[in-house]
C-alpha cells in the first residue's frame, strides 16, 4: 500500500497515463517514457535499484551497437548502390523494378532497422521513378509493406523481435529457422498481389528507360575501403550472432563488440584529432531517444510486474485459452497484429513479454509455449502493415512522400495496409498450424 492505495493500482494508474501521452504524441515518446519511469519511481512503487533491474541492457548494447554499425557502413553508399542496381538489373522496366526494390527493402530490413532501410532506400526510389515518369505511389508502398515483413525474419530485424530475443533467449539462428519460410511465403504473396495491382499495368517509355540505364551506380559508392571494412565486420557479426547459444555470448557483447571492431579499421591512418571527431560522429548516429525509449519502457513496465498486475492478467489469460497452446498462439498473434495496427507495437510487446512469462508454467513450460512467443513476434511486425502510424517507418515514408508532393494520408494508406496486414495474418494463422498443431 501506498499513501493507502495498492501499488498495483498506481502502477497501472502510471503505466495508462504514460501510454495515454504516448499516443497522443503530446511529448517525445523517450520523455513520456522516461517520465512514467520516474513517477515509478517517486510513487514509490520501485526504488531505483529495482527500476535498473528492471532494463535489459542486453537489448540496450545490442540496439547501440548495430546503430554505430550501420551509421557507419552507411556513409560508404553501399545501400543506394544496391537500388540503383537493382533497378538497372531489370533493365528499368517498371514491373520488374517493384518487385527487385521490395526484395531488396526486405533483405536489408532483415539486417538493418526498418527506418534506415526505408531512409536509403526511398530517396533513390523517388529519383528513379521520376526519371521513368512514374508515380512512386505503388512503389512507396511495396517498400513500406516490405520493410516490416523483412523485418520479421531476424532478431535484428525490427525492435519488438530484439525485446522478444532478449527475454527468452532467442537466438538469430532461431528466428531464421523459425520465421525464414513464413516471411518468404508472405513476402512471394505481396509481390504476386502487387504485380497484379500494379505491375501489370506499368508502362515506361524507352527514353526514360534508358536514362536511368545511364545513372553509374559505381559513384555512389563514396568509400570502397570503407564498404569493404563495413562488409567484412557486420559478415563476422552475423556469424557471431549466428554462433551465440554455443559460445554462450550475449548478443548484446557482439553488437558492441563489432562496432568497436568498425570504428578502430575505419579510423586507421587517421591523425589523433580525425579520430576523435570520428568517433563522436559515430556516436551521434546512435538513435539516442529510442535508447532512452526503451530504457524508461523496460522501468515503465516492471512497475507492473513487481506489482503483480502482468501475473494477474496472465491468470485471467490463462482462463481464456483454457490453458490451450493453440489457442493463446491464435489468440496472441490476431490481437497483437490487430492491436500493433493501431498503437505502437514496441510498448504493446514490453507490456505483454512479463505477462505472457507468468503464463509459461500454465501452459506447459517455455518449450511447449514456444508458438505463443512466435506468434506475438510476427504479430507485432506483421501488425506494423496494418495503418499508417503502426510502425516508424511508414511515418518516415509518408513525410518523404509528402516532401515530393505524392502524400500517403491515412485512409489512403489503410485501403493497402489493412488487407496486406489481414492477408499476413492469416497466412501467419496457417503455418503455425501446419508447423505447430497438425
Amino acid at each position: 500500500m501506498i499513501f493507502g492505495i495498492p501499488a498495483a493500482v498506481i502502477a497501472s494508474v502510471v503505466l495508462a497515463l504514460s501510454y495515454a501521452v504516448l499516443f497522443t504524441e503530446k511529448l517525445n515518446r523517450a520523455v513520456a517514457v522516461m517520465l512514467g519511469a520516474s513517477a515509478m519511481i517517486l510513487l514509490g512503487v520501485l526504488s531505483f535499484d529495482e527500476a535498473l533491474k528492471g532494463i535489459d541492457f542486453n537489448t540496450i548494447a545490442l540496439l547501440v551497437g548495430m546503430m554505430i554499425m550501420v551509421g557507419i557502413a552507411e556513409q560508404s553508399g553501399a545501400f543506394q548502390y544496391a537500388a540503383v542496381k537493382s533497378a538497372k538489373t531489370v533493365k528499368a522496366n517498371p514491373r520488374g523494378l517493384l518487385a527487385a526494390l521490395g526484395i531488396v527493402t526486405a533483405v536489408l530490413s532483415a539486417f538493418l532497422d526498418n527506418v534506415t532501410t526505408v531512409l536509403l532506400i526511398v530517396p533513390v526510389t523517388i529519383e528513379i521513378t521520376h526519371k521513368l515518369k512514374l508515380a512512386p505511389y505503388p512503389f512507396l508502398l511495396m517498400e513500406i509493406f516490405a520493410s516490416n515483413i523483412g523485418g520479421t525474419a531476424t532478431l535484428i530485424g525490427d525492435p519488438p523481435n530484439i525485446l522478444i530475443g532478449g527475454a527468452v533467449g532467442l537466438s538469430f539462428a532461431d528466428f531464421l529457422q523459425e520465421l525464414t519460410w513464413l516471411v518468404l511465403l508472405t513476402l512471394a504473396l505481396l509481390l504476386l498481389g502487387f504485380d497484379f495491382c500494379f505491375g501489370r499495368k506499368m508502362k515506361a517509355a524507352e527514353k526514360a528507360r534508358q536514362a536511368v540505364m545511364k545513372i553509374d551506380e559505381r559513384k555512389l559508392i563514396t568509400d570502397a575501403g570503407l564498404l569493404k571494412k563495413s562488409a567484412a565486420v557486420l559478415g563476422l557479426v552475423i556469424a557471431g550472432f549466428l554462433a551465440a547459444e554455443h559460445l554462450h555470448i550475449a548478443n548484446g557483447t557482439i553488437a558492441l563488440a563489432g562496432a568497436a571492431l568498425l570504428m578502430t579499421l575505419s579510423s586507421l591512418g587517421k591523425t589523433h584529432a580525425e579520430r576523435d571527431k570520428q568517433a563522436e560522429e559515430a556516436f551521434d548516429r546512435v538513435d539516442w531517444t529510442t535508447i532512452f525509449f526503451f530504457t524508461g519502457l523496460f522501468a515503465l513496465v516492471y512497475g507492473l510486474e513487481v506489482t503483480g498486475v502482468l501475473s494477474l492478467l496472465g491468470e485471467k489469460a490463462l482462463q481464456l485459452v483454457d490453458g490451450s497452446v493453440q489457442k493463446a498462439t491464435f489468440l496472441v498473434l490476431w490481437a497483437s497484429a490487430l492491436l500493433s495496427a493501431v498503437i505502437d507495437n514496441i510498448p504493446f510487446v514490453a507490456t505483454m513479454i512479463p505477462m505472457l512469462k507468468t503464463m509459461e508454467e500454465g501452459l506447459g513450460g517455455r518449450e511447449a509455449m514456444m508458438p505463443v512467443w512466435w506468434a506475438l513476434s510476427v504479430g507485432s511486425c506483421f501488425g506494423g502493415n496494418g495503418s499508417l502510424i503502426a510502425a516508424s517507418a511508414n511515418v518516415i515514408v509518408a513525410g518523404l512522400a509528402a516532401r515530393d508532393g505524392h502524400p500517403l494520408n491515412f485512409v489512403k494508406f489503410l485501403f493497402w495496409g489493412l488487407p496486406v496486414m489481414l492477408l499476413s495474418a492469416a497466412v501467419a494463422s496457417v503455418y503455425f498450424y501446419v508447423v505447430h498443431f497438425m
